[in-house]
C-alpha cells in the first residue's frame, strides 16, 4: 500500500479531487451535483484540499475548513470504490488531522454518514449530535475528536 499525500495547490489537482468526489458522491451515492460542489471548492487559505495517490493515481480526497477558532471541520472525504478496504481512508484522515494541527487547531469535527460511523470511531471520533440527521438525503451524525 504505497500511498502519497498531496496538499492541493493547482487547479489540475483540484479537478482530480472533484472527479473523485463526483464518482463517490454524485454517481455512486446519487447526491445532486449542485449540493456536492460549493463555494469552498477553490484553492484558498480558507479551504485545505488533500489528495491521496496510490501508485501514481489519485484515489482519495478530503477537505479541511475552519469550523471555529480551535476546530477543523473535515469534509468531502471520499475514497474511490475500487480502492476501499486498503486503509487509504485512514491514511487520508490522519494526514488531514496532521494538517489541522499544523494550522494550530486542537479539535476536529465531521459529519459522518451513519454507514461510516464505526470507521471514524476506530480513529477516535465520538458522536456529539443528539440524533442522526439528513444531509443530501443521507443519514449522518456529527462527530468530534481532540487532536
Amino acid at each position: 500500500m504505497a500511498a502519497e499525500i498531496s496538499y492541493i495547490t493547482t487547479e489540475s489537482q483540484l479537478q482530480e479531487a472533484l472527479e473523485i468526489r463526483n464518482q463517490v458522491f454524485v454517481i455512486e451515492q446519487q447526491v445532486p451535483a449542485d449540493l456536492e460542489i460549493d463555494q469552498y471548492d477553490v484553492i484558498s487559505p480558507d479551504a485545505h484540499h488533500v489528495l491521496l495517490y496510490a501508485d501514481g493515481q489519485a484515489v482519495a480526497t478530503g477537505r479541511l475548513l475552519y469550523y471555529s477558532k480551535d476546530t477543523a471541520k473535515m469534509q468531502r472525504i471520499a475514497v474511490l470504490q475500487s480502492h476501499r478496504s486498503f486503509g487509504y481512508g485512514r491514511v487520508l484522515l490522519l494526514a488531514m488531522e496532521e494538517r489541522a494541527r499544523e494550522l494550530g487547531l486542537t479539535y476536529s469535527v465531521l459529519d459522518a454518514q451513519c454507514q461510516a460511523q464505526k470507521f471514524y470511531e476506530k480513529l477516535g471520533y465520538e458522536v456529539i449530535s443528539d440524533e442522526p440527521f439528513y444531509d443530501a438525503g443521507i443519514l449522518h451524525v456529527r462527530m468530534r475528536k481532540a487532536l
